[in-house]
């Protein structure tokens, strides 16, 4: 990867084995990432630069202006996402076994003396962790017979820039553990598209064809996740 400037533009860009270029910015600061293929000559990367620098500029702007997630502190009373639903957080000291869980309305979090905002965050996400692996393979074994693949492996891994990733020779798939803070109609989603490209491996019109096909609507769920491909 090397960083260009082209128009006053911060580039990162990737010279790959693919077939298209693909463009996209990205939260929190607005990075703009663009991925060629090693045919493509610098000249035609320009021109391409050129003929998107409004749509880059409009996406850069909708980025920095989404107010970004207050930084958490794992404490008593502030509010925390699972699937969808705000809860508040209760930090309950224990003796025992440490975790979590919905207790009347609230997401309990037990923790042992001397714990450090580290600990706390380090068992809520194990807690979603655990949830969501109660979730996913319901998930899978009904989008299985529908497109008619077979998943043989699945995982939960906190990522930074994808919602989820599909090893198309193993087919194996990982899902994103912040979808756990999701409604999960997006979890659902993400699990199809991951899914979907055990039928396509590319992001082209046949793999949206499917995705329309299977999951009608998914285009929405992908602007309400800013899912970037």
């Amino acid at each position: 990867m090397k960083e260009i400037i082209l128009n006053n533009i911060r580039i990162q860009l990737t010279r790959k084995n693919i077939k298209t270029l693909r463009l996209s910015v990205h939260p929190p600061d607005g990075e703009v990432r663009l991925s060629v293929p090693h045919r493509i000559s610098d000249q035609a990367v320009k021109e391409f630069i050129d003929s998107r620098e409004e749509w880059i500029i409009r996406q850069i702007r909708k980025v920095n202006s989404t107010p970004r997630e207050t930084a958490k502190e794992y404490i008593s009373g502030e509010n925390h996402m699972f699937l969808g639903t705000e809860y508040r957080l209760s930090l309950q000291e224990t003796s025992g076994k440490q975790g979590a869980e919905i207790e009347d309305g609230e997401l309990v979090l037990f923790v042992k003396d001397g714990h450090t905002k580290e600990n706390r965050e380090k068992l809520l996400k194990e807690w979603y962790r655990e949830q969501l692996k109660i979730v996913i393979p319901g998930f899978i074994a009904k989008w299985e017979p529908i497109l008619k693949v077979e998943v043989k492996d699945w995982g939960v891994k906190d990522m930074k820039t994808r919602w989820g990733t599909c090893n198309t020779r193993d087919k194996r798939i990982w899902i994103n553990l912040q979808l756990a803070k999701k409604d999960e109609r997006y979890l659902e989603y993400i699990i199809v598209h991951e899914m979907n490209h055990l039928l396509e491996r590319l992001h082209n019109d046949k793999f949206k064809e499917h995705m329309t096909k299977f999951l009608p609507g998914w285009e929405e769920l992908k602007r309400g996740l800013n899912y970037k491909e």
